[in-house]
């Protein structure tokens, strides 16, 4: 099918990264997945969450958001609700879930490292983005530890990233923007390391059920797309982790 923006079936929109992109944080970077664009910080805080008490490990936790603009219309902050909304929460749990699994969280000492992702601008995958981009921060956060001589080495066991796929007009399509997402009968959120594991992976027929066939082509667009990103995850750090 042809793609509202010329794109192939199995092909990501134009992913950058900048780095470092916040010059207080410990890590950061902004990551673009096409238009979407999200600022993803790492902020280490030297105690462990009060639950942690006397455990012998640290804790890697996230927040998500997005300001007014990012989307077509503006949207009310949720700090001026009072409260944040489900989807926010959801995200958010999301992160931190997929960072944790690639953490050796007893490596990291008694301490946190919070992951801080804020959308600037929306057009779908603001949530891969934000895990994709949030691993960098993260990992910058990381090194800089291990170069205060904080840490011994890094706690980081794998590479992670994350795109979306949908089933759109009867194709499954790889990295949806918002036009594909809101056309789709199916869509699903893949987490997947540098080594090829599933993390976690979210799906929802939003009209049509979907088979094991459509479900088979999506995961094996999902593993395509990641590790594209992992590969420029490491074309990142290049030479940087054996310096």
């Amino acid at each position: 099918m042809s793609r509202n923006d010329g794109r192939q079936p199995d092909e990501m929109r134009p992913v950058t990264i900048t780095r470092p992109f916040n010059h207080r944080a410990e890590g950061s970077c902004l990551i673009g997945f096409g238009q979407t664009r999200v600022i993803c910080t790492a902020s280490v805080e030297e105690q462990q969450p009060r639950w942690m008490k006397n455990q012998n490990r640290g804790w890697v936790t996230a927040e998500y958001g997005m300001i007014p603009r990012a989307t077509h219309d503006r949207t009310t902050r949720e700090a001026s609700q009072g409260r944040q909304g489900g989807r926010t929460l959801e995200i958010q749990r999301l992160i931190g879930r997929s960072l944790r699994a690639v953490t050796d969280l007893t490596k990291l000492g008694k301490r946190t490292i919070w992951i801080d992702c804020d959308v600037v601008q929306a057009d779908g995958g603001t949530r891969t983005a934000s895990i994709t981009g949030g691993f960098i921060a993260f990992m910058d956060a990381c090194r800089w530890l291990e170069k205060q001589g904080l840490i011994k080495s890094l706690p980081i066991t794998d590479f992670v990233a994350a795109v979306s796929c949908g089933m759109v007009k009867g194709t499954p399509l790889l990295d949806l923007n918002y036009k594909e997402d809101s056309d789709c009968e199916t869509d699903m959120n893949f987490v997947m390391t540098g080594s090829g594991k599933f993390i976690e992976i979210q799906g929802t027929a939003e009209t049509t059920p979907f088979t094991l066939n459509e479900f088979n082509a999506m995961a094996n667009l999902a593993s395509k797309g990641i590790g594209e990103l992992i590969a420029l995850q490491r074309k990142t750090f290049l030479g940087e982790l054996s310096a």
